[in-house]
């Protein structure tokens, strides 16, 4: 049976410390879905397209590595992908609390779910989509943050916003 995992989130921008998370979880699985989320209610910087596009990007030299959008249940759209592990990534503590919660949900409502909890790189720890998009919005450097695709599209957004 070929082991599927799910790596979900927004990736807006994808980062480092995610793509950290997805080159050490695709080591383990037959085929990792990275998997971005659309969420109506959330402002995003980025399209769910140009989000598709910076992960297929920066992963493509990842060869189980697929990249996909969902919106909806994270626990039915694993079912209708096959994927029976859903990797997460964690920063701190911080993070812990919350994505304990949220897998002990999943469980709850599809047994078969594991989740899979990865540290990050110690050097990624501070990194977060959101510190991305503010320290650029402020013409922060952000090379160390995220590859140079993804900081090439950042500028070209926020230098077509700020017009």
């Amino acid at each position: 049976m070929m082991k599927t995992a799910i790596y979900p989130g927004s990736f807006d921008p994808v980062t480092y410390g995610h793509l950290d998370i997805i080159k050490r979880s695709a080591k383990f699985v037959d085929r990792l879905i990275v998997a971005a989320f659309i969420n109506p209610n959330k402002k995003h910087m980025f399209t769910i397209e140009e989000r598709m596009d910076m992960l297929k990007e920066t992963t493509k030299t990842i060869p189980n590595v697929e990249v996909d959008a969902f919106d909806g249940l994270l626990y039915e759209y694993a079912k209708k992908r096959k994927g029976y592990f859903l990797i997460r990534g964690l920063r701190a503590f911080s993070d812990f609390d919350y994505e304990f919660q949220r897998a002990m949900m999943i469980k709850e409502i599809d047994s078969r779910l594991e989740t899979l909890f990865l540290m990050t790189d110690m050097k990624y720890s501070y990194i977060s989509s959101t510190g991305v998009r503010e320290l650029a919005h402020f013409a922060g450097q952000i090379d160390r943050m995220v590859p140079p695709y993804v900081a090439k599209k950042i500028n070209l957004k926020i230098h077509s916003v700020k017009k």
